[in-house]
């Protein structure tokens, strides 16, 4: 799934389950106590409610697909030609270096919490890294050496890496540090933790630094608003005056930018068009020049160290697709041999070779790299399976169909093989988060057992308000009054699935998370009489108490998205469309998943909800992880609520 497009490019899996005992009738009392069947053991971190305990078997048939794992590139060393991995081989994701192509991966980082970082570019010797803790989101920012950590920054706000200047002196970052709500913009030589300054006093929690020009006497600042709305600025380093880029009044995207040797500034807007082109941005005079022509949103890119080749990533309708183009000519050549799926992490090196990551519905997540100059794609890392055989695994089709409104929708099924599953079968809707995602054709990892062993289809709907599909298609969910046009997106969607002769139309269940979440829960109440069950994650249940309580950095930035809960009116709207107002007409088992520690969707959401349901009577399962927060990235954690999950999707799409 794609976030929201920002300075580059949720989910992750989520979820588990409790162990229980079942009493003994009275009547038994004189026979011999049956056996309890072996349970799996509940990670320490997590609590369950009224969840019937994990057979252990399952857990047995389960475990290969739970041993996958992917890599994805984190940058290259410029000193000595290896790359910077982030993968898993204990609980969380760390850093490693590979020094040659399939060669050993050596791990550099050893933290209790998932790290993400890159070399400082041109130079190599410093490596910088973000780490948070149990998901809170407040990242502190670290340099890495020799396995250890060195603290740069405060240890109780939340800052975000921004940019590195091209030259790999100085480094960009945003801080809450002044008042704990608003993203000031700080530089700093990593070298030297007592040069960082503040270069920026902001007001919203958007900001960030997105480039420097090669003298580093200027800085280039976006301020987020939306996703279709991103205001540009340069910034005088010394003096701290800003100049805007154009107009801010103007509603625009951009994403991106990145400064030429030269000093020309590439960026992506969808200035001029519906959808994300690359060009060129005059700071002067604000004016865009696209020099690309695609008919879809172009999604990343980056420039090559002597400025004369540019790589980027168009994204069809899911499925990326790599271009490079020559600056000097405008020539845009095709990277035809790589299957469908998803590229990220787009980096040239500066001797020319561009690395990046590669998933697709038969591969897991890789590090590859192309010699521009050959053409030659070249392997770096071949992530473990769990022993299976990824070339089995089924790769989607696009299913389309028209709205409430006329308004085209479209989503990936994947069914499974009708050789070893005859007949029609069931179904599981996942809908996305955001809502400025997408749901995008790549590696589906654990998932594949629901189609591969239970003959469980999934199917993924991409409704208004997700990106990808142009700038018009994503606005069309903005506001409290446009709210539940997604919703009946998703019945339109689901009905044109379940007419599929494929599919058990009696035996649909829906998840998802976040925004996906909310959907869940308004599905629940709008369209139980099409489902089975539903699964719902990290999940808005009122909007109004959502917007009250969501961190206070995001606050306004979510009102843009949702509606602003102070205004009279919109919270009336607001409060009428939270499927907390109706949750009396949820009829159908529900399963809630929950991070104790989210920032963004705090656990008061879950807890109402589930509260709500169980006291009209209704099923409820509830799961809570105490070291997690918008989404679940401990190994065992994940397990344990993929186990779960299944056990719930099992007995109410199976009837085991």
């Amino acid at each position: 799934m794609r976030p929201a497009r920002l300075p580059s490019r949720l989910p992750a899996r989520l979820i588990a389950a409790l162990l229980a005992t079942a009493a003994i009738p009275v009547a038994a009392q004189d026979a011999p106590a049956a056996a309890v069947a072996p349970a799996v053991p509940l990670p320490a971190a997590m609590t369950a409610e009224e969840m019937p305990p994990i057979p252990l078997t399952l857990a047995e048939r389960a475990r290969p697909y739970l041993e996958s794992r992917g890599a994805s590139f984190a940058g290259w060393d410029p000193n000595n030609r290896a790359v910077m991995i982030s993968t898993r081989f204990a609980n969380v994701s760390q850093l490693h270096r590979v020094e040659a192509p399939m060669g050993a991966r050596t791990q550099i980082s050893f933290e209790a919490e998932p790290v993400r970082g890159s070399y400082a570019p041109t130079k190599g010797d410093v490596i910088i890294v973000g780490k948070d803790r149990g998901g809170d989101e407040y990242y502190q920012i670290y340099s890495l050496k020799d396995g250890r950590l060195t603290l740069l920054t405060d240890g109780k706000s939340r800052n975000q890496l921004n940019t590195w200047s091209n030259d790999g002196e100085l480094l960009g970052y945003s801080s809450t540090r002044r008042n704990g709500v608003d993203s000031d913009l700080y530089v700093m030589n990593p070298r030297d933790p007592a040069s960082a300054r503040m270069v920026h006093q902001s007001t919203g929690g958007g900001w960030f630094l997105t480039g420097f020009a090669p003298d580093k006497r200027t800085a280039y600042v976006a301020d987020y608003n939306s996703v279709q709305d991103v205001d540009l600025y340069t910034l005088d380093l010394a003096t701290g005056a800003m100049a805007p880029i154009g107009d801010p009044a103007a509603e625009a995207a951009f994403g991106g930018l990145t400064v030429a040797p030269d000093g020309t500034l590439w960026i992506t807007s969808d200035l001029g068009s519906d959808f994300q082109q690359l060009g060129r941005l005059d700071p002067a005079s604000g004016e865009f020049t696209a020099v690309s022509r695609e008919t879809w949103d172009v999604d990343g890119f980056d420039l090559s160290a002597d400025g004369t080749t540019i790589a980027y990533v168009v994204n069809e309708a899911g499925t990326d697709r790599l271009r490079l183009m020559d600056v000097a000519s405008g020539k845009v050549t095709k990277v035809d041999a790589l299957p469908a799926g998803q590229i990220g992490g787009v980096e040239f090196a500066p001797w020319g070779e561009i690395g990046f990551s590669f998933s697709s519905a038969k591969s897991a997540a890789d590090v590859w790299s192309l010699d521009p100059a050959t053409m030659q794609l070249t392997r770096w890392t071949q992530s473990e399976t769990g022993g299976l055989d990824p070339s089995v695994n089924v790769e989607p089709r696009i299913v389309t169909t028209k709205s409430f409104d006329g308004l085209e929708v479209s989503g990936l099924l994947y069914l499974p093989d009708p050789a070893k599953f005859a007949g029609p079968r069931p179904l599981i809707v996942r809908v996305h988060g955001g809502p400025e995602g997408q749901s995008t054709a790549g590696f589906m990892g654990s998932t594949n057992y629901y189609l591969n062993e239970l003959g469980i289809g999934i199917f993924y709907p991409n409704v208004r308000g997700s990106t990808g599909y142009g700038k018009t298609f994503v606005s069309l969910d903005n506001g409290p009054f446009k709210r539940e046009d997604s919703v009946r997106d998703m019945d339109a969607l689901i009905d044109a699935v379940r007419a599929d002769p494929a599919v058990d139309a009696a035996r649909v269940g829906l998840a998802g998370g976040s925004y996906g979440g909310y959907m869940c829960y308004a599905a629940a109440v709008q369209l139980k009489d099409k489902l089975t069950a539903t699964q719902c994650t990290v999940a808005i249940s009122n909007f109004v108490s959502f917007l009250e309580n969501t961190n206070p950095y995001r606050q306004d930035l979510r009102r843009v998205e949702y509606g602003d809960e102070r205004d009279p009116v919109q919270r009336a709207k607001l409060t009428e469309i939270s499927p907390l107002t109706r949750v009396d007409e949820i009829a159908k088992p529900m399963f809630v998943i929950t991070g104790a520690n989210d920032p963004r969707v705090p656990k008061s959401e879950a807890d109402q909800m589930v509260a709500a349901i169980r006291a009209n009577g209704g099923e409820a399962w509830h799961l809570v992880a105490a070291d997690e927060g918008h989404g679940f990235r401990k190994k065992d954690n994940t397990d344990y609520a993929f186990l779960s999950q299944l056990m719930f999707w099992e007995e109410h799409l199976l009837g085991e």
